[in-house]
């Protein structure tokens, strides 16, 4: 969310705590803002309104829970938590408070997706019937913390990877999923959690989607994209394996674990934004929604409707700033009185499907779903 923040001019850091103290001195020089000692005095700060909390998905619950009781609004990373009960607390924590909660960034942002389900809500094209997604990555190869291997405490793509893809197909589907039946992959003994999962998701309306997921890093989903990467830009064949490589010249955990603090704002190797206005959308692999009426497929450019009137193309403009749809979601929270769409009660449905691809996958059985939420607003 860095270059976000950075370009977007609602939006102006003032404070920040990082435990690394170069990432914490990289923030006074390049933001001009205060660099706080620990995320207390963050949230404590009179000039702070939202906190952003970034930190490890076991750390979510306190964070939040933390802003909250300082009475700042609050956006958490996804996964939302690694647990139902720790949800609820997020949610009472901002609700006693009067706060906002917003759980983001996730793909379910990206304006394509948001364009589809306004086609959708058009009634042109009749009743959602089957969604299909799929994404192939080399998530499980990029440089890794050791829990981030560890399924227990949050590691693996269901927690990380699903997040998204789950938030994609409940908002296109509305939100309501009635049943999980899924099953997963563990396939490399030096890296002991998922790496893969594929998922049927049935909803209540009697719409189904097919969601598939590899971090395995060999084919690239993206090549289906016209060549358009994760975030937006251009990506050359090849990219999956360069990672695998890189990721083999870390000698054990420690080495590697450095690798991704060294690859983070403030390391050796962070790479910033370039600063160029994206010509394209970031997407999470291909999507088609089938309808009564026709078929809708997401692209990095927009929607790709087949109706029987033929093939056309809806093309939104890109926004100049990535991921700028996060902010409008924020603003239009605080300054224009909307309620959210992601807010606690749709992110935690979220995560509860997330866990159900795991206990389907553990058990082998349909797993029905009890704290879904439908979407706010049409």
């Amino acid at each position: 969310m860095l270059p976000t923040f950075r370009r977007d001019p609602r939006v102006r850091l003032v404070a920040a705590f990082d435990p690394r103290e170069s990432a914490t001195q990289a923030f006074g020089r390049e933001f001009g803002g205060r660099a706080c000692e620990t995320a207390e005095a963050v949230c404590a700060d009179p000039a702070v309104e939202w906190v952003y909390v970034a930190t490890p998905h076991q750390m979510h619950v306190e964070h939040v829970q933390l802003a909250a009781r300082h009475g700042k609004h609050v956006i958490v990373e996804k996964p939302m938590a690694l647990a139902i009960p720790d949800c609820t607390h997020m949610i009472d924590a901002c609700r006693a408070a009067g706060t906002h909660l917003v759980v983001g960034h996730s793909h379910s942002f990206n304006t394509p997706v948001l364009h589809a389900r306004r086609l959708i809500d058009s009634g042109r094209f009749g009743a959602v019937r089957a969604i299909h997604a799929l994404n192939f990555t080399d998530f499980l190869y990029r440089p890794r913390r050791p829990e981030e291997l560890d399924t227990a405490q949050g590691g693996g793509v269901v927690f990380s990877q699903a997040a998204h893809q789950v938030e994609v197909v409940r908002l296109l589907g509305g939100g309501l999923v009635h049943s999980v039946c899924a099953r997963t992959g563990r396939w490399d003994p030096a890296r002991p959690t998922e790496g893969a999962y594929s998922a049927l998701l049935t909803f209540r309306s009697g719409a189904f989607a097919s969601l598939t997921y590899n971090g395995y890093g060999y084919y690239d989903s993206d090549a289906q994209m016209d060549g358009v990467g994760e975030m937006g830009k251009p990506k050359a064949p090849g990219t999956h394996q360069q990672t695998r490589r890189k990721l083999a010249a870390a000698t054990d955990e420690a080495e590697e674990a450095r690798l991704k603090a060294e690859r983070n704002f403030g390391g050796s190797a962070y790479v910033p934004d370039d600063g160029a206005a994206p010509d394209a959308f970031q997407h999470f692999g291909p999507v088609l929604v089938s309808c009564d009426g026709g078929d809708l497929r997401l692209t990095p450019r927009g929607v790709e409707i087949h109706d029987r009137e033929g093939l056309r193309f809806d093309a939104p403009p890109v926004p100049p700033v990535p991921r700028s749809e996060v902010v409008d979601e924020l603003w239009a929270c605080t300054r224009e009185g909307r309620v959210p769409l992601h807010d606690g009660a749709w992110s935690r449905a979220t995560l509860e499907v997330c866990l159900a691809i795991l206990e389907s996958a553990r058990g082998g059985g349909d797993i029905i779903l009890g704290l879904q939420t439908e979407l706010p607003f049409p």
